[in-house]
Order: structure tokens, then C-alpha cells, then sequence
């Protein structure tokens, strides 16, 4: 199994190889160069089976010779035992035809989680057998950020710096990044919003010297072993839905685009998707881009759903990909034309291929609360504003016929200010993380400028 960079001109890698790469040097995002098929008596086959032998038959055949059976077993195993639910991902019938997907019972309540504890698996295993280190840096809109201290916090083998936007995420979400205490692990907050968090990472990246000088590694989504470990719940929902002999649908909460994506993957792997809705809240370039095809950045407003406020989604590069016939130098031209204007056009052709396997919806700060309210009036349920943007879009666009899945993306606890608004209810913490708020926190404040962070960084990493 070899991996291709969307912009064409990298040289294809191994599993183990894009993994600890995770940017190409081209600058661009690795795929797959084929999709793995998975037949229907497989698919069939997962029925009754745990979350990890799913996930074990889901993505065996993406890691290639990186892993033995036993111990990629093993280590599916191991990033799984600290979720606070034996189904891992459990489902709510939310009314008849409508289920949520409870993603947020990992250990930083977040569906981040499911992929972020087994890539730490993964790095340790990867990175001992080769004798190597790693520096990662990280950007994040909240929840990779705290998700990738807690899978790395403490192994040898790795330094952690999560870049994240002052004063642009969550309480809850900030003090999971600032308050662990180990020595490899470094929360930096800077002045600018997400997206300039996520460029000053590809800054880097594109920095030759720096990156080998380090050893830099991602974990953001642009990860392939991120999307691929997000592929396996798609698979678990659908099956105890009835597929492969029933066809279901997924509405995604998404602003970077790699959780929808999956799903995407999902489908072409043979899993009978109906429909896979993109819900995007006021920072909405996704939705304006399936309408129109105009991708252009308008700049970010903050949000009661902060983990979704950005304008330049990196994995929507892989979309575009697949949309534009695996043509390299075409995504590279969007790319381009992205970085030095703002935005590009999706060529007729390509935004007909985005339109069959996708469709989009958007949800108002106004439309946001009021989901909230509505869930937990109407249904029992509280949920967080990321959560209540894929019930207000799915409830709009499902069809009674075929059951539609919301993804819920985090536990109402981590966003406690939006919810009581809506519903005057105060979310608590699971018991497992009541002290958050007595925790010292660890804070570095930096500017938004590469050189600063370049230093930061260089003076940190342990020898």
C-alpha cells in the first residue's frame, strides 16, 4: 500500500513513512494510491463484532507490512481501553430515522480521540522499533490540540508543540492543552485565529532546513493515519444500522474537512452511503463552496462553536483531488492561486463530482442555540453547538426513507457556556476530569510569526 501527495510531485510512501511524515514535501496531502475494496459478506461480517475488531478489519488493509497482525491488534486495543464506554461509539435514536453518534467518550471528550490515542500507538511503536524522535507541532481549533497532549504526554520518543488561537477556544479546551505537566508537551497560544495557526504549521513544513533539522512530524488532520482511524466508526454505525443490505446517511459537523472526508473514504470503500451532508456553522466557505463553487475566504468570526471557525479547510485539498480526476498539478494550481488570492473556482466538471458525493448546510449562531434547545426539549438530549449544527442540517435534509446519522463531536460539558444559554442547564464534567479547574495551568503566549515560533520550538525540544 503506497501513498500519493495531491499536488503530484512528492514521491510516494509507505504507511509508516507518510505517518510520520504527514505533509508532503510538495506541500501537499497524502491519499491513498488505491482504495482497499471492502466487499459486502465483509462488511456483512463486522455484525456483533467489537470496536477494535472493526477497526482492526477496517484499516488492515491501508497499513501494509508497517505492522504485523498481532501487534497492530495490540495497539487498537491499547488506544481504545481508556474510553468511558464499552461501545467506544455508541448511537441515540434522536427520533424515528435520526441517530447520533456519541463520539466524545474518549479521554479528552472529543471525537479527535479516535484517531489521536491510536496515532500515539502508532508513534511509539513505529518510532522505538526505527530508534528515532520526533518533533510534532500541531494546530488546532480546540480539540486536536488537548487530544494529541493527552496521546503523547510522556513517551520518550516525542515533543509536542500544539499551536492554538489566544482567546479562541473554550475554557474546557484550553485548560485540557495547558495542565498536563510533562516535560514533553507544550500548549503555545498565539495571536491570530485557527487558520493562522494552521498556516505558520505549513510554514514550517515548507521549510526544509527546519523540518529535517527537527524531525518534524503533524498530527493534525492532514495526517492520512488520522482520516484513516476515523474511517472505522462509519463503518461501526452503519453495520448496527443494517448495512451492507440497508443504505444510511451521515450529517458531519465540520470546518478542516477530515472527518467528512472519511466518510467519503468509507463510501468508496463499499459501506452503502446514501448521503454524506456537510454542516458548517456562520464560517460557512464550505456550504458557499458546494453552492457556488467559489472557494473564498471571507476571514474567521468567532463562534459559539469555535472548534469549527475556519476559512481554509486542509482536507477539502483531498476532495479536490478525487473531484478533479487525481490531476496533481491542477490541485497544486487551486493551492496556489488559495495562498496568493484568497480563494479559487471549482471548475464545472470538479464541483459536479463534489456534488455527487457530497451535499452541505449551514447552521446561524440563532439556528445553533436554538438546536440546543430543541434536543433537549424535545429529545432528552444535551448537546454541544458543534453537535446541534449537524441536528439542525440533518433535520432539513434527511430523507424518512433512509436513516441519516449525526455526528455528535464532543461531550456538552466541553462548550458549558453555550449550552446553559440555550437550555439553562450547566453541563458538568465526567467524574474522571471534575479537578480541571485546579489544575496549574501552563501557558506560552507567541506572536504569529514563524521565525518566533521556529526559535521557541528549537529551544524546547529535548536532546
Amino acid at each position: 500500500m503506497n501513498y500519493v501527495s495531491t499536488r503530484g510531485r512528492a514521491p510516494a510512501l509507505s504507511f509508516e513513512d507518510t505517518m510520520l511524515s504527514g505533509l508532503a514535501r510538495d506541500g501537499g496531502l497524502y491519499v491513498p494510491e488505491t482504495v482497499p475494496q471492502m466487499p459486502a459478506a465483509e462488511i456483512r461480517a463486522l455484525h456483533g463484532l467489537s470496536y477494535e475488531e472493526t477497526a482492526f478489519r477496517v484499516m488492515r488493509p491501508f497499513v501494509g507490512d508497517t505492522f504485523s497482525d498481532g501487534t497492530f491488534g495490540d495497539l487498537i486495543e491499547k488506544a481504545y481501553a481508556g474510553f468511558g464506554h464499552g461501545a467506544r461509539a455508541p448511537m441515540v435514536e434522536l427520533a424515528p430515522g435520526h441517530f447520533l453518534l456519541e463520539l466524545f467518550h474518549g479521554p479528552t471528550l472529543a471525537f479527535k480521540d479516535f484517531a489521536m490515542q491510536l496515532i500515539g500507538q502508532l508513534f511509539e511503536e513505529a518510532l522505538t522499533r526505527r530508534g528515532e524522535r520526533v518533533t510534532i507541532v500541531g494546530a488546532t481549533s480546540g480539540d486536536t490540540g488537548s487530544a494529541a497532549i493527552e496521546a503523547f504526554r510522556g513517551l520518550d520518543a516525542v515533543d509536542v508543540f500544539i499551536l492554538y488561537p489566544h482567546g479562541r477556544v473554550s475554557e474546557v479546551q484550553r485548560r485540557q492543552m495547558t495542565t498536563p505537566s510533562e516535560a514533553n508537551v507544550h500548549a503555545v497560544a498565539i495571536d491570530g485565529h485557527f487558520d493562522d495557526a494552521q498556516a505558520r504549521l505549513k510554514d514550517m513544513f515548507a521549510d526544509d532546513t527546519f523540518r529535517d533539522g527537527v524531525r518534524l512530524a503533524a498530527v493534525n488532520s492532514i495526517n492520512w493515519a488520522r482520516v484513516l482511524a476515523q474511517v472505522v466508526y462509519y463503518f461501526s454505525a452503519a453495520v448496527s444500522l443494517g448495512a451492507p443490505d440497508r443504505k444510511v446517511s451521515f450529517t458531519v459537523p465540520t470546518g478542516n474537512f477530515g472527518d467528512i472526508f472519511a466518510g467519503s473514504i468509507a463510501k468508496s470503500m463499499g459501506l452503502p452511503i446514501e448521503r454524506l451532508v456537510i454542516a458548517t456553522n456562520q464560517n460557512d466557505i464550505l456550504d458557499r463552496a458546494m453552492r457556488s463553487g467559489d472557494y473564498r475566504t471571507e476571514g474567521v468570526a468567532p463562534s459559539i462553536s469555535p472548534s469549527m471557525d475556519i476559512q481554509v479547510s486542509s482536507n477539502f485539498e483531498r476532495a479536490l483531488f478525487d473531484a478533479y480526476g487525481r490531476d496533481g498539478a491542477a490541485v497544486a494550481q487551486l493551492m496556489d492561486e488559495l495562498k496568493s488570492g484568497g480563494g479559487f473556482h471549482v471548475s464545472q466538471g470538479a464541483l459536479e463530482a463534489l456534488r455527487e458525493r457530497f451535499d452541505s448546510g449551514r447552521a446561524s449562531e440563532e439556528e445553533t442555540s436554538a438546536a440546543i434547545a430543541r434536543a433537549h426539549a424535545e429529545m432528552g438530549e444535551l448537546i454541544c453547538p458543534h453537535t446541534a449544527i449537524g441536528v439542525k442540517v440533518a433535520e432539513e435534509q434527511r430523507d424518512p426513507a433512509v436513516p441519516m446519522v449525526t455526528l455528535a463531536t464532543a461531550h456538552p460539558a466541553k462548550f458549558p457556556d453555550a449550552v446553559e444559554a440555550a437550555t439553562g442547564i450547566r453541563p458538568a464534567l465526567p467524574e474522571r476530569m471534575a479537578n480541571l479547574f485546579d489544575l496549574e495551568e501552563r501557558i506560552t503566549r507567541a506572536p504569529n510569526d514563524l521565525s518566533a515560533l521556529q526559535d521557541l520550538i528549537q529551544e524546547r525540544i529535548r536532546t
